[in-house]
């Protein structure tokens, strides 16, 4: 666990003040923006991949940035507000630098093909390789800045501070670690359709379980184990803005964004409100795809897993807000890259980001479904009903599915060329030389928790002890993963084109990060 290494990592945390020229926390975000990975992220997909699309959309990169522009805002509108300072401090500090640094990092750990990716790695990682705690988008960030990295003074991670470390766990826990509450933290439960395979987001392997402690240590007493820090909720709440606009700006601007099936969902449901409300949940699947019924599933499973905030009469305006603004409003006119069309979207985007920003505040007690930093009652639906659009119209499209199926194809025959490649011991050494680090480094990992916490090791197998070969194997299908993860989508495609003897081009840039 290089924990001689980790040890040093510099300890800046609650009630910090710097010089702007010696500012740690400005260093960290430097860092961020200066790794390889951060780069990457150009040629990540964040919902539709534009090389693959010829669309001009949102990547993973502009995401970030957007995402790092906004939780600094907020920092900055939370610090400046003089009711809020002594709550503020005593929960740890909220440092617009700090936010801004784990904004930018959040998404590092994103594979090609965004969520997709995730999917297809996680679910390969858990099977094939029997890794128990699979892969995790948020988990495989906190490992690049903590481990896989190799630009910070260490060699090892980027050595950030605790404070940005700390802001990066959305989901401080692991994947199977026990929460004991009586309501489970969003993201700690399973899947619906996996029971049993632990929490369904979290933010560090067990791999980097002593990194997360670390950064969570000055956080103790000031913040529940399981909750956000301060500058994590902000990044959260930030990641969510961005989320609710952007991708619906993306999707107008190319067309996909339908007004007339947009405003007869959310037209129909308005003026339906009370009978679809006296349908039953048989009744309501039955009639799914009519107009209306997909929204009042929403509600419904709004009252279900939010009842803290849900509010039939907040939902009722959310819509009603929503309808006039996007319906109404952005989406009446076809976007046909005029000036006009363009000023339109520039003006939605800025006052819906302006909107939401304005409505954060700061909660001393939150629930733990929620967050110390929060959306005021009113935006917190609209974003809801935000997002509902985004993946009604465009998420659960059948034409988006057809090309995400190729690209699952893509990933798992790549998967499969590389694990055939990195157990071929007439290979070993050619083996590309970043893989070929990626084993040594894993299975120094998992040698070392096989002595101290082998629990942590047993997969579905249950085997214990955790012997030299399956210390081998898990390693090898971590190295596997953390490799993949690091690609483009253009890199991965590249790299399984070369695999597969389907090119004649003899260097790629796949193995350049």
């Amino acid at each position: 666990m290089h924990n001689e290494q980790r040890t040093a990592r510099r300890s800046a945390g609650v009630g910090r003040t710097a010089d702007l020229a010696t500012n740690p926390f400005r260093i960290d975000r430097d860092r961020v923006a200066s790794s390889p990975f951060f780069a990457r992220l150009g040629g990540v997909t964040q919902v539709v991949s534009s090389t693959g699309s010829g669309l001009l959309v949102h990547n993973r990169l502009t995401h970030s940035l957007k995402v790092a522009q906004a939780a600094r805002a907020i920092a900055e509108r939370l610090t400046s507000r003089p009711e809020l300072t002594a709550v503020l401090e005593k929960l740890g500090g909220c440092d617009p630098d700090v936010v801004e640094a784990a904004a930018l990092a959040h998404d590092l750990g994103h594979p090609p093909f965004g969520h997709l990716g995730e999917q297809v790695l996680d679910r390969l990682a858990r099977h094939r390789f029997g890794l128990p705690d699979g892969f995790e988008g948020n988990a495989q960030s906190f490992r690049i800045v903590t481990t896989t990295d190799v630009r910070g003074p260490k060699a090892l991670g980027l050595d950030l501070t605790v404070a940005v470390r700390a802001a990066m766990l959305k989901y401080p826990w692991t994947r199977h670690q026990p929460l004991d509450l009586a309501v489970a933290p969003r993201g700690a439960s399973a899947p619906d359709d996996m029971p049993g395979t632990g929490s369904s987001k979290f933010s560090a392997y067990v791999t980097e379980i002593n990194d997360l402690r670390q950064a969570r240590e000055p956080f103790e007493g000031r913040v529940e184990s399981w909750q956000q820090t301060v500058e994590a909720s902000v990044m959260d709440t930030a990641d969510d803005i961005a989320y609710a606009i952007h991708d619906l700006e993306d999707f107008h601007r190319v067309g996909v964004l339908q007004h007339a099936t947009v405003a007869a969902e959310l037209g129909t449901w308005q003026a339906q409100a009370l009978d679809l409300a006296g349908l039953s949940d048989a009744e309501l699947g039955a009639e799914i795809r009519m107009p209306g019924r997909s929204l009042e599933t929403l509600r419904r499973r709004m009252h279900f897993k939010d009842s803290w905030v849900m509010s039939d009469e907040a939902f009722a305006l959310a819509v009603r807000k929503v309808n006039k603004e996007l319906v109404d409003g952005l989406l009446a006119v076809p976007f046909d890259g005029s000036v006009e069309a363009e000023q339109a979207v520039a003006g939605f985007s800025a006052r819906w980001t302006r909107r939401l920003v304005d409505a954060v505040g700061v909660i001393e007690e939150p629930t733990p479904r929620s967050g110390h930093v929060v959306l005021a009652v009113q935006q917190w639906h609209e974003v809801q009903v935000l997002k509902f659009v985004h993946r009604r119209f465009v998420l659960l499209r059948p034409d988006l599915a057809l090309h995400q199926r190729g690209q699952a194809r893509l990933l798992t025959s790549l998967v499969d060329a590389l694990e055939q490649w990195v157990t071929d011991r007439t290979e070993a050494d050619r083996l590309p030389r970043r893989l070929h680090d990626l084993v040594e480094l894993a299975e120094t990992e998992y040698a070392a928790l096989a002595r101290t916490e082998p629990s942590t090791l047993v997969g579905p197998t249950g085997e214990l002890p955790v012997g030299p070969d399956v210390v081998r194997g898990l390693a090898r299908g971590r190295a596997v993963v953390d490799f993949i993860a690091s690609l483009t989508d253009n890199q991965a495609a590249a790299l399984l084109e070369a695999l597969s003897g389907r090119t004649g081009q003899l260097w790629t840039d796949a193995f350049v990060l």
